[in-house]
């Protein structure tokens, strides 16, 4: 099985790298998206650059991304009608004594409230710990974004520190919780 092939399914989902394929559904869906709900949610995106070779390159990129190791990402999925409903990606920290990843989610927020985020993580940990072999994975959360720590905490991560001034938006340096999650196995 190569890299970006990966795939792993829970009862009402499918996490899976995008294929050229998706284009039309993965565009959809984030045309799609209400207005933003709180201060970490993007809500609406201009979407007019991505076109169908754009979504290519996309796709591309996400393989060499992939056959590099230095991030695996993945489309989130709804089985019962295929609706690409968020994104899940692991950036390789460190591998060699670590194998320590980052991991970021996002649903779009038109699904919310449906228990996808907890499916959706729980299921892509299995890849990061199976599959990629990483040891140890973090989630960096903002500060105030409540939500993203109730579905880190929901998944078994735990809060470990902050980390000051630990990432440049929106012209500062922020500070994030880090939850982590370490594999058992």
């Amino acid at each position: 099985m190569n890299k970006f092939d990966y795939i792993s399914e829970t009862e009402r989902l499918m996490i899976r790298p995008l294929i050229e394929e998706d284009y039309q559904n993965w565009l959809n869906e984030f045309n799609n998206r209400l207005p933003s709900q709180h201060k970490y949610d993007k809500g609406k995106m201009d979407m007019s650059e991505c076109t169908q070779e754009w979504f290519h390159q996309l796709v591309e990129n996400h393989q060499q991304l992939a056959i590099n190791d230095t991030a695996h990402v993945f489309g989130i999925f709804r089985k019962e009608d295929g609706k690409h409903i968020g994104m899940i990606d692991f950036s390789t920290l460190a591998r060699n004594d670590f194998q320590w990843a980052r991991l970021g989610y996002t649903i779009h927020n038109q699904y919310w409230r449906n228990g996808y985020g907890k499916e959706a993580v729980g299921a892509a940990l299995q890849i990061a710990f199976s599959e990629l072999k990483f040891h140890r994975v973090e989630v960096h959360i903002n500060m105030g974004n409540v939500p993203s720590v109730r579905l880190a905490e929901s998944v078994g991560m735990k809060f470990e520190c902050i980390r000051e001034g630990f990432i440049f938006e929106n012209g500062e340096w922020t500070d994030h919780r880090v939850y982590c999650i370490n594999n058992k196995n």
